[in-house]
């Protein structure tokens, strides 16, 4: 039998130095959330580790809750790291709950006699949160297109996909043989107790220490362009990105199909900032923006051409319903400016963007003379 207090000895060394590798070489360097979310998560799970060491002592009825609640705190950590591989950031008071749960639950227990206090909480807990990490692993590896130039990338997922959903499966047998067997039946103490938990826990950070740089530097990458191609108010592509992403949309169109492009122009803006302040614009803006991913989504291209104009590319069929369900959605919320459209219509090969664009733009003029809140070809 392997020694556990030897392991934990062995852990918190080994998850220390890569914490402190991860921390220096990764994130210092990418500043993604992935690194720093698994810095968080080592940490966490290093505090762990050293508390139960006080297990059989005085501290003990203090160390081991404290020591359940972190190292679920650290399985939060592992779950954030991966949904923020998808864009989304996990609020801070969502990643609380298991560790204020587990806490309790041990508190509650008979922490200063019995070191598994509050057990088949914690095990079901780690196992929630790691299956939850797995599954956003599956979920983002599912929406990737594949690419040869990315396979690295795809790699590490999987193996995290992989060796996290295998852990999670752990930590639900854990929890399932303490409930059933007890934790001081043969089979929990031989198959599930913490020496072969800890051997787990260990193939864990070599899979991390693997997928830590690709990861993290892959995150760095596409927030980079994410920036490059996006304006920050509205989340819509900029002009530079929409017009070499339309043109490709043109090219590829039939020339009796064809595509069109509209330019808006939110109506008496300059009064609004003026009157209301600047506050009010980025939402008129940010609110005429949602109301075109709503409308155009994925049959379409939805940029922002600089203050307060913006540009769309759609199917020819009827452009002047797409200009009518924008702003209809538009005008779905608080009192906003009317919006004016101009609208060309091409495509095919030799179609040059620029000349839509500026086509459309006449188009909007005329609109506007016409005394706004009006559509024009």
């Amino acid at each position: 039998m392997l020694d556990t207090f030897t392991l934990r000895v062995a852990f918190g060394l080994i998850a220390s130095c890569v914490l402190v590798l991860f921390y220096v070489a990764t994130y210092r360097s990418t500043r993604s959330a992935y690194s720093g979310w698994w810095c968080v998560s080592l940490a966490c799970f290093v505090g762990g580790a050293l508390l139960y060491l006080f297990n059989g002592t005085p501290l003990q009825v203090v160390a081991n809750p404290l020591g359940n609640a972190i190292g679920v705190s650290g399985a939060g950590g592992v779950w954030a790291a991966a949904a923020s591989l998808r864009g989304r950031a996990m609020p801070t008071w969502q990643l609380a709950i298991a560790p204020a749960v587990v806490l309790a639950a041990a508190l509650l227990d008979d922490p200063a006699n019995d070191v598994w206090s509050g057990g088949a909480i914690y095990l079901a807990a780690m196992a929630l949160l790691i299956g939850l990490s797995s599954w956003e692993l599956c979920c983002h590896l599912a929406g990737r297109i594949p690419d040869l130039a990315q396979e690295s990338v795809d790699f590490a997922i999987r193996a995290m996909a992989i060796t996290s959903g295998t852990i999670a499966a752990f930590y639900l047998a854990r929890a399932l043989v303490f409930v059933m067997a007890g934790p001081g039946s043969d089979l929990f103490v031989r198959g599930f107790g913490p020496p072969p938990t800890t051997l787990l826990t260990l193939v864990l950070l070599v899979v991390v220490t693997f997928s830590m740089a690709t990861l993290g530097h892959a995150q760095q990458t596409t927030e980079l362009r994410v920036r490059a191609t996006r304006d920050p108010l509205t989340g819509l592509l900029n002009r530079a990105e929409f017009c070499r992403a339309a043109q490709r949309e043109i090219d590829r169109s039939r020339a009796g199909a064809g595509v069109a492009v509209l330019v808006a122009d939110l109506d008496r803006f300059k009064s609004l900032n003026d009157s209301a302040g600047h506050a009010a614009g980025d939402r008129a803006l940010s609110a005429f923006a949602e109301a075109c991913e709503a409308v155009v989504g994925a049959r379409g291209l939805a940029g922002r051409l600089g203050g307060d104009e913006f540009v769309l590319l759609t199917p020819a069929e009827d452009p002047e319903e797409v200009a009518a369900a924008i702003g209809r959605e538009y005008g779905g919320g608080e009192p906003l400016p009317t919006v004016s459209f101009g609208i060309a219509v091409g495509g095919g090969p030799g179609e040059d963007v620029d000349d839509l664009i500026a086509r459309a733009d006449a188009a909007l003029y005329r609109a506007k003379a016409g005394g706004r809140a009006r559509i024009a070809r």
